[in-house]
């Protein structure tokens, strides 16, 4: 064993990175021979620095800064996501040679891995696509259907407001005829306006308001008839609605035997009648897909007074039924 010369310190010194902190240097004692003209001479002892096993194999600057490179490259390309993958600027050979101590099989994997983690990932990335358009039509479905029932169910309550108000008779006669067959019997004619209020209740939605006819009974037999003309109510408004009932020459086939008449024809009793009618209303929450609907069924006992021919009479205390 010999002392360290100069130019071995200094050949050592830029070996090591300038990065990594100092690290310690071990000698390995190899022999040598030397053989001149086959003579066998004295056993000369060349030392060999080895590095420790943290430290790096002795090379040139350029070597030691290539494998470094790679060696980083190396470690940090597995963690890169597919299709990100950076291209080292020593990869390839210079000058169309190959890299030393590269194998072009493995290169080829490593595309080929590459290229199958890009397909992959286009494959879980565009199923999603395809089902945003599917997923956003359902949920705007579900969304908007319980829109719709909140709406729905916040109508119901708003039903509209029904109240008679009043009956008038311009005409109320019975006089001896026949119907259409020939068949002789005393025949009715009645001419008289119906009023009563519609309020909307509604607060966020307008009605449509039809009926079906206003019948005024006798005994079960209906006398007269009004069909009332179809109208709009907007929200939180009310209207007073008349509708006229009236007849012609009905007749009675003996129901009106017990109905005192004098010589003019007219009743000289108060007769007991009967209205009945049904109001359908039609609510425009949400254009024609929300439409809630509401019925009313109207009962009124109604008292023909001779005495009281042309005079209002009030139908709103105790004479009505709504249902």
């Amino acid at each position: 064993m010999h002392a360290k010369t100069d130019s071995e310190v200094t050949s050592l010194a830029p070996s090591s990175p300038t990065r990594s902190p100092r690290r310690q240097v071990y000698y390995v004692q190899s022999p040598s021979r030397d053989s001149h003209d086959g003579e066998k001479t004295t056993t000369s002892f060349h030392s060999t620095p080895v590095l420790s096993p943290v430290g790096s194999p002795p090379h040139s600057n350029s070597s030691v800064g290539r494998h470094s490179r790679e060696s980083s490259t190396s470690r940090f390309s597995g963690s890169l996501k597919p299709g990100s993958r950076k291209i080292s600027p020593n990869d390839g050979s210079r000058g169309g040679g190959q890299r030393k101590g590269q194998k072009p099989w493995k290169d080829q994997c490593d595309v080929i891995e590459e290229e199958g983690l890009l397909e992959d990932e286009e494959r879980v990335k565009g199923l999603p696509r395809r089902c945003y358009v599917l997923a956003f039509v359902l949920g705007f479905f579900v969304l908007f259907t319980i829109f719709s029932l909140i709406l729905l169910g916040a109508s119901k309550p708003m039903k509209p407001e029904i109240t008679i108000k009043s009956i008038t008779f311009e005409q109320f006669k019975i006089q001896a005829g026949s119907d259409s067959s020939g068949v002789a019997t005393d025949m009715i004619s009645v001419n008289s306006t119906v009023k009563f209020t519609y309020r909307n209740t509604g607060t966020f939605f307008g009605v449509h308001v039809t009926s079906t006819p206003l019948d005024l009974l006798y005994s079960q037999l209906t006398i007269a008839s009004g069909t009332m003309k179809e109208f709009y109510q907007s929200r939180k408004s009310q209207r007073l609605v008349g509708v006229t009932v009236m007849s012609d020459q009905i007749p009675m086939y003996g129901s009106g035997a017990g109905m005192s008449t004098s010589a003019t024809g007219t009743s000289t009793l108060p007769v007991p009648l009967s209205l009945s009618f049904e109001v359908r209303s039609k609510a425009n929450v949400l254009g024609k897909l929300v439409q809630p609907k509401f019925y009313k069924r109207i009962d009124c006992s109604v008292t023909y007074d001779p005495k009281k021919l042309n005079v209002a009479m009030s139908l709103i205390k105790n004479n009505c039924t709504y249902n």
